[in-house]
């Protein structure tokens, strides 16, 4: 039988912080964990967004318990504050979807320098994520979820130009933060159960959802045949953006392991119900992971604070 939100647990007394939370899979996932009863944190670049977004979900979710956190992930400034803002709550943080992404735009640069799509898709996660770790070891049974895409399949890690300064192309640098999310979501998972800690890491991609994502490229290059192709893409073949979060609530609250990566089971895992799906080899690569995870450390400036592997 197929999944649904009609699946999810019940989370009263857990909290999720949601990235990216304040339009199309972001919103959808936000809204589908207030429904089983989570107090959701609003991740929000913009607060006036935020805010709107957390009236719809308190309309939508009867009693539902939602705040707004302000954060600009391209912005390792506004990452800080946003986890501080977290952890001086003193309270666990039993769930953090990392799911706010930038896709095929124009060249551009965070405000740390970074390639924007690497800058907020990964390095901006990642910071993220280090610096809530304790918030979350504090729950019993803390899930990370790492939002991904199918096009990871085609991204590989150019550790000679990381940040594509040498040559620019926007689907490429598009599909190596894609990649450098899968292979942070299951080393998070290796080194967390090298440490013998109960956090799951998690992944998921949404398959073919009609979100604003698909034009905001075209669109900031003035290229209105692309974003008129996107918007016909998204009527045709896409499935709503409540679908696509589908796949990204199943990582969230379903009976899965560690590292598990969730998509949708129809043809091409560009719709359907959610389910386990594999990821290229290349997001498997151990050694890569590594590498990308000291990387992303030296860039960021921030470290994981694991404690030390279980002998």
């Amino acid at each position: 039988m197929a999944w649904t939100t009609a699946d999810i647990r019940d989370l009263d007394g857990r909290t999720a912080l949601v990235t990216g939370a304040t339009g199309g899979l972001g919103l959808q996932t936000a809204l589908g964990l207030a429904k089983a009863g989570a107090r959701v944190l609003v991740g929000a670049r913009d607060a006036g967004r935020g805010e709107d977004a957390a009236a719809r979900i308190a309309a939508e979710a009867a009693g539902a318990q939602v705040e707004v956190v302000r954060l600009d992930l391209a912005d390792l400034e506004s990452v800080r504050d946003a986890a501080e803002e977290v952890r001086e709550r003193g309270e666990p943080l039993e769930l953090l979807v990392l799911n706010a992404g930038v896709m095929a735009l124009p060249r551009r640069t965070t405000a740390d320098g970074f390639e924007m799509q690497l800058g907020t898709n990964h390095l901006g996660h990642f910071a993220l994520a280090a610096q809530l770790l304790p918030a979350l070891l504090e729950a019993p049974d803390p899930r990370v979820v790492t939002v991904s895409s199918g096009a990871h399949k085609f991204g590989r890690i150019d550790f000679q130009d990381l940040q594509s300064e040498r040559r620019y192309r926007r689907w490429r640098a598009y599909g190596q933060s894609k990649l450098a999310n899968l292979l942070f979501a299951f080393e998070l998972q290796r080194r967390a159960a090298a440490a013998d800690l109960p956090l799951r890491s998690m992944a998921a991609h949404p398959g073919y959802a009609a979100t604003n994502l698909q034009a905001a490229g075209p669109k900031m290059s003035g290229n209105q045949a692309g974003e008129l192709l996107m918007a016909v893409g998204n009527r045709l073949f896409a499935q709503s953006d409540a679908d696509g979060a589908l796949s990204i609530l199943y990582a969230a609250t379903a009976d899965l392991p560690g590292a598990s990566y969730a998509g949708p089971s129809g043809r091409g895992e560009m719709q359907g119900p959610p389910t386990l799906v594999s990821p290229s080899h290349a997001a498997t690569d151990e050694a890569v992971a590594r590498r990308l995870w000291a990387v992303s450390e030296e860039l960021t400036g921030v470290r994981f604070e694991l404690p030390a592997p279980v002998a």
